[in-house]
């Protein structure tokens, strides 16, 4: 486990992505809780290959782990991160909620985002890096926010700088990674859904309407479809694994 001791941090002007220096990172030899941060990225990396816009004024950070747990665990790197980074800034008076299943949200809009990748051995998980990216000063789009400009209009600015905001988000990922476990994220659960900003939304899955319901101690979207749209019982709930429903944004 690392601890926030253990980090070893390096900064750059500019990277294609910060995933990748780490990778790189790691193929010449680099530890877990090794660093990387970037003032801009020029070939950011989304979910699902998507290009993730990092200009200048954003926090692009990545971070090496040794997770060693079972490949079908690697949900939780996401889940847990996302939910210490929250955590973290909500301690700072900065009301960030989570949407399913790695998107760090305030007012309603996106304010960052996780992408994690792993290496695989043996049907064990024994590399992984989860990168960060929140909006500090950087353009946005209309789903977009920046934190800068949310703090201007607080009485008290508890984050003043995008290196305070590093500090904070690294303290939030190694507080979160803590919860991962190798049996489940049981544990985390009760804590997540109280930010979990999805909570009661109704979506349609495959024509079928229903109601978000929560997560499951798998990472997926647990859905309770309605009875006069489906051929389910009353009480079917039913699991969506990543990428399955798009869940969009308010604004």
């Amino acid at each position: 486990m690392v601890a926030e001791a253990d980090f070893a941090v390096a900064v750059y002007e500019s990277l294609p992505s910060t995933n990748q220096q780490a990778w790189d990172a790691i193929a010449q030899g680099a530890k877990p809780g090794t660093v990387i941060i970037a003032k801009q990225q020029t070939a950011g990396r989304g979910q699902w290959g998507r290009q993730w816009s990092s200009p200048a004024g954003g926090l692009y950070l990545s971070v090496i782990l040794a997770p060693d747990f079972p490949v079908n665990c690697g949900y939780q790197l996401t889940l847990a991160t996302a939910w210490g980074i929250a955590t973290a800034l909500g301690d700072r008076g900065i009301p960030v909620k989570l949407k399913w299943h790695n998107d760090l949200i305030l007012l309603g809009r996106k304010l960052g985002g996780i992408l994690t990748e792993t290496k695989v051995r043996h049907e064990k998980i024994v590399r992984a890096v989860v990168g960060v990216g929140i909006n500090w000063a950087n353009p946005v789009p209309p789903t977009g926010i920046g934190l800068q400009s949310f703090l201007s209009q607080q009485a008290l600015a508890s984050i003043d700088c995008l290196e305070t905001l590093a500090a904070v988000t690294l303290q939030g990922m190694i507080s979160g990674y803590k919860f991962c476990s190798p049996t489940g994220m049981d544990a985390l659960l009760p804590s997540y859904h109280k930010l979990f900003v999805n909570m009661g939304q109704r979506i349609t899955v495959e024509g079928h309407n229903g109601v978000v319901v929560g997560i499951s101690d798998r990472g997926e979207l647990r859905v309770r479809l309605d009875t006069r749209s489906s051929n389910f019982s009353p009480a079917s709930v039913i699991c969506l694994p990543p990428g399955a429903v798009s869940l969009g944004y308010d604004g």
